[in-house]
């Protein structure tokens, strides 16, 4: 066993400045909603005014945030562990606090459920492309980790992770929600969870885009390493939409399918651009980063 090192108590202290310690300062302040606090009782009497397609279109999302949700909860213990045995004090505070709100977004998303009377088995809505990201892909990168803790290991986990499983599909499920439910003015309580989640999520994708680009500046062949694992990614995430709607052009709401597509594109080409800024960067500047820049609401 290494001898261990406090880095508190000596001269170095926290790093007050650093990017993973403000993120750790926002989560403070702005995660500690509380899902048993949101009404839904408007929401339980819209749900009784939507045809069946509509319901099924919506449970669906539901289902598959539910899902996802539960699954990332799980997933995310092996890079903590990674990012601990590293020593980096301040991520690994931040990453407590991203352990903490996953498991509340996997609580919101069960009361709603609850609440819709909806408790029945909804892994139906669990499509073949669906299984394959969160049932093999996902976990498999991360329990990677357990045993191999490479910079490719740590950077492949974070792209399946962080930039495509929150930063494209989960970014492409609110764009759903709030297309079918903003405009139509229905559903409240959802929505403001949803809201909630969003500003979450960012401080998440805000993370893992941190990791990425301090793994890039320290090891510049990852850049192609990380954009190679994304374009073998994206083709899922449009097959994902395309069973959302079920060979449907335009929703049970009237969106289109066209409109979700371009967005999805939209969030990985987003991801891919924010990465390559790391290359070239100093260390420092990738400590420095101010939170808009990576997307932090």
């Amino acid at each position: 066993m290494d001898k261990r090192t406090i880095l508190t108590t000596s001269k170095r202290g926290l790093l007050e400045d650093s990017f993973p310690f403000r993120l750790y300062q926002k989560a403070k302040k702005f995660g500690i909603w509380n899902p048993a606090d949101i009404d839904f009782s408007q929401d339980v009497r819209d749900w009784e005014r939507l045809n069946a397609l509509q319901r099924q279109d919506i449970l669906k999302l539901i289902s598959q945030f539910q899902a996802g949700e539960e699954a990332v909860t799980l997933d995310l213990l092996p890079l903590m562990m990674a990012i601990a045995r590293e020593g980096r004090l301040e991520e690994e505070m931040f990453l407590t606090t991203f352990l903490f709100e996953e498991a509340k977004h996997t609580e919101f998303f069960r009361l709603v459920l609850n609440a819709l009377g909806e408790r029945g088995d909804l892994s139906i809505f669990h499509t073949d492309t669906y299984k394959t990201i969160f049932y093999e892909i996902l976990p498999t990168a991360m329990e990677r980790l357990l045993t191999d803790q490479s910079p490719e290991a740590i950077a492949e986990a974070s792209t399946v992770y962080n930039m495509f499983v929150e930063g494209v599909l989960a970014e492409t499920g609110y764009f759903s929600f709030y297309q079918s439910l903003e405009s139509a003015g229905i559903m409240p309580g959802l929505l403001t969870g949803i809201g909630h989640l969003k500003k979450d999520e960012s401080r998440h994708i805000g993370y893992g885009t941190f990791l990425l680009q301090r793994l890039i500046c320290e090891h510049p062949h990852l850049y192609e390493y990380v954009s190679g694992r994304m374009e073998e990614l994206a083709p899922l995430a449009v097959r994902l939409n395309q069973e959302g709607t079920e060979g449907r052009q335009i929703s049970s709401f009237g969106n289109s399918l066209e409109e979700t597509m371009n967005f999805t594109m939209k969030q990985l080409s987003v991801r891919m651009e924010i990465l390559a800024r790391a290359r070239g960067k100093r260390i420092e500047d990738i400590y420095r980063v101010n939170e808009t820049e990576l997307g932090v609401l």
